[in-house]
């Protein structure tokens, strides 16, 4: 949600990409011939790939590649396969015979893989790692992507479709220091490329939040506590829950900037993705419909920097620091790493309640509305409530502040940095009320009492959005984009690692629409990199990609966009969104959803569109 083209940051090694497998059944036998191919039954058939039935049906060099032994920890359940880590010259492998089915569009075959690692070069591949399936390598890791815990790996094997083919690991190590591989919870899904359903079992639902934080002196430290409220809307008991604790990226694993101690409610586990995810097991599975509260004490420090976690010398902007349920659905749990070309903060609706505690000369805008009261001696209470959004953020320092109310009665506050003339903060609180009311007139009322917007010429990116609370230049366009973004990722949420088009596409749309622009020709300039590059893609493309990001998904999205409303016409568009709006209105968004609701706007047939606007899903 980052508003205009900025620099591209090299992903770390701890935050490898990972591609949520859609997991769906498989159709007839591999054997039918492709005429009569039958309908697909989605299916996972690799077969024990928890490896908590024995070794059976895989093929293993050694009787110790599949095993519980202590040295390395499973994914899920006790058991695992450890591949390789003996510190000198050897090979193991792993394998198995699958069957993908023919009748079936896509085969995707995803693992969880950890690999720790003696050696210390940072660019030699020593010991590798290969996934291959019957002759073709689909995959080379190395000591070279060593990560903290699990990642998911997620590869395409759809070309595959109606073979019996073996499914192999191979690790070799070469004569010293030792890298181990570790695999769990191997599975090869098949699908007909369809999108299943989610608001009904998105989960964990209905979460709350409560925090209680006290901050130092110049408001770059917080530590307090935070509990977590929820249900578990899913028919599956909920046997664990991951918290997002998304601000360790910006430190290390040795040094996190977000520290979770002393859990309650259930038992933590070790600190996975880069840190930014941390399992809390659940006493006993939670049932459907059941909901359970888990605590734990919490420290925040702030690192420097004008970001949209650090501090611009006396000022400090806190976005994604309380950590937050990741969320679980028929592709299971989303433990996306974090991205900094974009967003990767995929999280449902949620109450929050969270009490700050700072010195009085501190201004502290936050998300929802706040009430101070007076604290100990020099110190005040800041008080934020907050129903029904996806995150909640805030920022520390002795700003100056301005305030006003739209033409409709949103209540809006701007906070400068030294630095930010009167005028310019002038204009931007205009640009705010101006731009709330036009985006609440096409989509629906803004429903976040009142709104924020904290500026700092010296971001290095465009803007920032939260729910109630955006980071901004002296811009426009920018701060006119941010607050579009209240409507497209904070009332209509997505999943914005795998869909980011859902978020900024809609939002840079909707800031040309209140902004008097009509996009006319703007598709006339599109020019595409690859075959393999769409609108659609996820992050964990655009950030192999960076150079391209803004371009295709903020660019050639609204474009795309701008061509879907001169083909339906303005108002069968401008009822299409209002509706899609409403009808997702605290939800989340897909892209098969939208197209759905596309189609049922218009007589005309879409298929030839999507195709030409490269809109897949």
């Amino acid at each position: 949600m980052r508003t205009i083209p900025h620099r591209s940051v090299a992903v770390r090694a701890l935050a490898v990409t990972a591609l949520a497998a859609v997991s769906l059944l498989p159709a007839g036998p591999a054997t039918a011939a492709p005429d009569t191919a039958a309908a697909c039954t989605p299916a996972q058939v690799v077969a024990n790939g928890g490896f908590e039935s024995g070794t059976s049906p895989w093929t293993q060099s050694s009787t110790s590649v599949i095993t519980s032994r202590s040295g390395e920890t499973a994914h899920g359940g006790t058991t695992y396969a450890w591949l390789d880590g003996t510190g000198g010259t050897h090979t193991d492998t792993l394998s198995q015979s699958v069957t993908i089915p023919s009748g079936c569009s896509t085969a995707t075959l995803s693992f969880w893989l950890h690999i720790d690692t003696a050696e210390t070069t940072s660019s030699t591949a020593y010991d590798r790692l290969t996934a291959k399936i019957g002759g073709t390598t689909l995959a080379t890791y190395s000591n070279l992507d060593r990560n903290t815990g699990y990642v998911k790996k997620t590869l395409d094997v759809s070309s595959f479709a109606g073979q019996t083919v073996t499914l192999a690991f191979t690790g070799t190590e070469d004569s010293s220091l030792q890298t181990s591989f570790v695999l769990d919870d191997v599975a090869l899904d098949t699908s007909d490329g369809t999108i299943p359903p989610a608001d009904s079992t998105r989960t964990p639902a209905a979460p709350s939040y409560t925090v209680s934080l006290s901050s130092n002196t110049a408001g770059t430290v917080w530590t307090g506590h935070e509990s977590a409220t929820f249900t578990n809307a899913s028919s599956t008991a909920l046997s664990e829950v991951y918290l997002r604790l998304w601000d360790n990226y910006h430190g290390t694993c040795d040094a996190t900037p977000i520290a979770v101690t002393n859990v309650s409610g259930g038992t933590a586990g070790s600190l996975s993705v880069g840190c930014t995810a941390l399992q809390v097991t659940l006493p006993t599975p939670l049932p459907q419909g059941q909901s359970a509260t888990i605590g734990f004490d919490l420290g925040i420090t702030v690192p420097s920097g004008a970001d949209r976690f650090g501090h611009d010398g006396a000022f400090s902007f806190i976005g994604n620091a309380l950590p937050v349920l990741a969320v679980k659905d028929g592709s299971g749990w989303h433990l996306d790493p974090y991205t900094n070309n974009g967003e990767s903060f995929y999280s449902l609706a949620a109450d929050f309640k969270v009490t700050l505690d700072h010195p009085s000369a501190l201004l502290v805008p936050a998300t929802g509305t706040s009430v101070d009261t007076p604290g100990s001696s020099g110190r005040t209470v800041t008080t934020a409530t907050a129903s029904k959004v996806r995150d909640f953020a805030w920022a520390a320092g002795p700003f100056s502040k301005i305030s006003g109310t739209s033409s409709a009665g949103t209540a809006i506050n701007v906070y400068s940095v030294s630095g930010i003339s009167s005028s310019d903060a002038q204009s931007m609180l205009s640009t705010a009320k101006t731009a709330v009311d036009a985006h609440a007139g096409r989509f629906g009322a803004y429903p976040y009492g009142e709104l924020d917007a904290v500026i700092d010429n010296n971001y290095w990116f465009g803007g920032m959005e939260y729910p109630g609370f955006v980071l901004d230049l002296v811009s426009t366009t920018a701060l006119t984009h941010e607050i579009g973004h209240q409507w497209w990722y904070g009332i209509v949420g997505d999943d914005e690692y795998n869909s980011p088009w859902l978020d900024e596409a809609f939002t840079d749309y909707s800031t040309d629409l209140a902004l008097g622009k009509t996009g006319t020709n703007c598709w006339n300039s599109v020019s595409w990199a690859s075959s393999a590059e769409r609108i659609t893609n996820s992050m964990a493309y655009w950030d192999a990609h960076s150079s391209r990001y803004s371009t295709v998904v903020y660019g050639y999205g609204k474009c795309a966009l701008h061509d879907l409303r001169r083909l339906v016409g303005d108002t069968a568009m401008t009822k299409l969104l209002k509706d899609y709006a409403g009808s997702h209105w605290y939800g989340v968004s897909t892209t098969a959803e939208f197209k759905a609701a596309a189609q049922a706007a218009t007589t005309t047939d879409l298929t030839s569109f999507w195709s030409t606007h490269r809109i897949d899903g």
